[in-house]
């Protein structure tokens, strides 16, 4: 095929036990522009013409702006026409602009109104209605070609095409993971889906807000987003999930761009930019979290997938994109100073960022607003910063490597990290330290009008997010950072103001390499102790996003402005309506933070070597490689997909067809969460996008951590 063509098969099974008449009906349409009283210019038209030689049909398209396309049929049609406009009759009791309405297929083929479609063979919207009686276990198939102008012979080498296709294919994986079928079938279900949830997504908040020209606009002005007017979205998107969630959501894209960095870098490299554009950043650097509220607050990291996609290119083409990473910087720099100015309501360095992406994670919703004078100091908010700013001190790093005068934001984003550092620490006037030092663990803290300070003794994610703080620092990073080299002289040991208040060790490794880190190495076992513990976070198939103690110690007592503090371990499904109810963050496991731990074992271990050890109590407190503790979980997490001992598959209930179904049992999904004790997919079942991450952690496991 040719650059502008597109071939299309459509196969339908008949599964049952008789014969049965199968209808396809292969659909196109424009997109409605000219109902809403704007100048919209010429009206799109689909109409039928003459067929050219081997198929049995055509269609062509002619759309201002994109020119002529043409589709082509191989199978005989019926061909049915009807104009994109909604049937207003039928659904306000109003008169249709056009006696053809988009609901014109249902009533062809469902009801039988010949009257339905146009039998002039032309509108904005058609369908090829194809039937066929099949017999039990065979097969119809469809054969389709969309061109960017006309085709003598549209399926001359159709069949040749396909095959060079698959070929092809096959190939390609085969030189992402060449070992391992299972695996490579894994990963390769993972990308499909990360290129499946690829969409078009168009939404003017400002045209929504201010209403149709065609009609008085709705009462909406003072509505959800108002304060979003500038956000004008028209691109193609890697959203959640195309079925459920079809909508971007501002950490999914970013963690979405990591598995697509593996098969198209430069589309990931759009995604992360997309939303740092100015018709979407707001003008005071707020990145838009999602439909529902652009204005809640998603965790940023942005920037952790803009240094790891730099990273991944440098590999995959032997250098970074420098231009992709200037441009990122200077808009991540706005968001990082709102950040800076709206999460930190006292200007210390720790942070209430709210919901969070969370859910119900927390003792309280978290999006909602204490009473006046408290405060709850976040532990994953304050995290999720002191990360950001790191990743804002690597990506300033690697551009001074070229371009000298990027140490300034180096040094600024460094020093903005250690003022975090600091006041997490407890180091600073009237803030709490967020370590529990008794527990070996983050936990957050409320504060009240008068000072007091109450710690939340939960064991949730939430406390695991501050070791994502962690970056390895290069010896040829500091070779034009004279400054910054000096700076971490001067805090050399992790000392600030007297006080030891993170990891930047006295000494670098044998490599020359400095550590920064959050947490220091000495939090790590106790730390891990919990993690890798099955009776508490540690699952079959990953780290809980709450701990299992919590299943009987659910009752934290009495706090003030919250009341009753209660937290629940549920493995599965929400039991409440809390964030719509179909989201739970008090058990399951989620692939984007068990990815984040993994990925930062794995930077610890680059600096700690072989010689730094934990006890692991799921192996009967024998002591692992920070290495080592990052395969066993990437080992529980991937198999969720693999068939265990029983040749069942962790990730479907029992009585799912993809267990044991000849036409199903090699066909994964990719579900938003996974049940905390067996592994079920819970929530978007169609390819969601970040559990897509399974691609990067397989490539890990097989000792390519250099690609992902």
């Amino acid at each position: 095929a040719q650059a502008g063509q597109i071939h299309i098969r459509i196969s339908a099974a008949n599964r049952g036990a008789e014969a049965a008449v199968l209808h396809l009906l292969p659909s196109c349409w424009c997109r409605n522009t000219w109902a809403w009283g704007d100048d919209a210019g010429e009206k799109p038209k689909l109409v039928a013409v003459q067929a050219p030689a081997g198929a049995a049909w055509a269609v062509q398209a002619r759309v201002e702006g994109l020119g002529e396309y043409y589709l082509y049929g191989r199978q005989t049609a019926q061909l049915l026409f009807t104009e994109n406009d909604s049937n207003a009759e039928a659904l306000w009791g109003l008169r249709n602009r056009s006696h053809y309405v988009k609901d014109a297929f249902h009533r062809r083929v469902v009801h039988g109104e010949q009257g339905a479609v146009n039998p002039a063979h032309s509108g904005s919207k058609f369908a090829a209605w194809h039937t066929q009686t099949v017999e039990p276990g065979a097969q119809m198939t469809l054969e389709i070609v969309l061109s960017e102008g006309a085709l003598q012979t549209p399926f001359a080498d159709a069949k040749a095409l396909f095959e060079l296709r698959e070929r092809e294919a096959d190939d390609y994986y085969h030189g992402i993971l060449p070992d391992k079928v299972a695996d490579q079938n894994i990963l390769r279900q993972a990308l499909a889906g990360m290129i499946w949830n690829k969409q078009f997504y168009h939404f003017d908040v400002a045209r929504w807000l201010d209403g149709d020209t065609s009609r008085p606009p709705q009462s909406r002005k003072a509505g959800r987003n108002r304060q979003w007017r500038q956000l004008c979205a028209s691109d193609i998107m890697s959203v959640p999930d195309s079925w459920e969630f079809p909508w971007f959501a501002a950490w999914d894209m970013a963690f979405h761009a990591l598995p697509l960095a593996l098969v198209d870098i430069d589309f990931a490299k759009r995604q992360l930019e997309i939303l740092l554009r100015e018709d979407m950043l707001h003008p005071n650097g707020q990145i838009p979290a999602y439909e529902w509220a652009f204005g809640d607050v998603n965790p940023p990291v942005h920037a952790m997938a803009v240094l790891k996609l730099f990273r991944m290119e440098r590999v995959q083409r032997g250098a970074g994109d420098h231009g992709f990473l200037r441009r990122t910087l200077h808009k991540l720099l706005l968001n990082f100073a709102w950040w800076l100015n709206a999460k930190d309501s006292d200007g210390h360095g720790v942070f209430e960022g709210g919901f969070l992406g969370l859910d119900n994670i927390s003792v309280y919703d978290r999006s909602q607003v204490l009473p006046a004078g408290y405060r709850l100091k976040q532990a994953d908010a304050t995290g999720w910063m002191a990360m950001f700013s790191l990743n804002m001190t690597m990506i300033a790093l690697e551009l001074t490597v070229e371009e000298p005068d990027y140490e300034d934001i180096a040094l600024q984003c460094y020093s903005q990290f250690l003022t975090m550092a600091n006041v997490m620490a407890g180091n600073v006037d009237h803030s709490p330290s967020l370590w529990d030092a008794d527990d070996g663990f983050f936990k957050d803290v409320l504060v009240t009008p008068e000072g007091d300070r109450h710690r939340i003794d939960v064991f949730s994610m939430v406390g695991i997010i501050p070791l994502f703080a962690c970056e390895v620092v290069e010896p040829r990073l500091l070779k034009n950072a004279p400054r910054f080299e000096k700076m971490l002289m001067a805090h050399a040991g992790g000392m600030f103001d007297g006080h030891s208040i993170c990891a930047c060790p006295a000494h670098t490794n044998e490599r020359g390499e400095h550590l920064l880190s959050l947490a220091n190495h000495d939090m790590l076992p106790p730390i891990l102790k919990h993690l890798l513990n099955e009776n508490e976070f540690l699952s079959p198939h990953g780290i809980r996003s709450v701990s299992r103690i919590h299943a009987t110690h659910h009752d934290l007592g009495w706090l003030p402005a919250i009341g009753r503090a209660l937290i629940e371990y549920l493995p599965g499904e929400s039991n409440t309506g809390l964030f719509g109810g179909n989201s739970n963050w008090r058990g399951p496991v989620w692939m984007p933070v068990n990815y984040l731990l993994i990925e930062t074992l794995m930077k610890f271990h680059q600096y700690l070597g072989d010689n730094f050890k934990v006890e692991v109590p799921c192996a009967n407190n024998c002591k692992m490689t920070l290495q080592e503790v990052s395969y066993l979980l990437i080992e529980r997490v991937t198999d969720v997909f693999r068939r265990d001992k029983n040749a069942h598959i962790p990730a479907f209930a029992s009585d799912s067809p993809h267990q044991n179904d000849p036409h199903w049992q090699d066909l994964l999904l990719f579900n938003e969460y996974y049940h905390g004790e067996t592994g079920q997919g819970l929530g978007a079942s169609h390819q969601t996008g970040w559990t897509g991450l399974v691609a990067n952690l397989l490539l890990m496991k097989h000792d390519k951590p250099e690609k992902t």
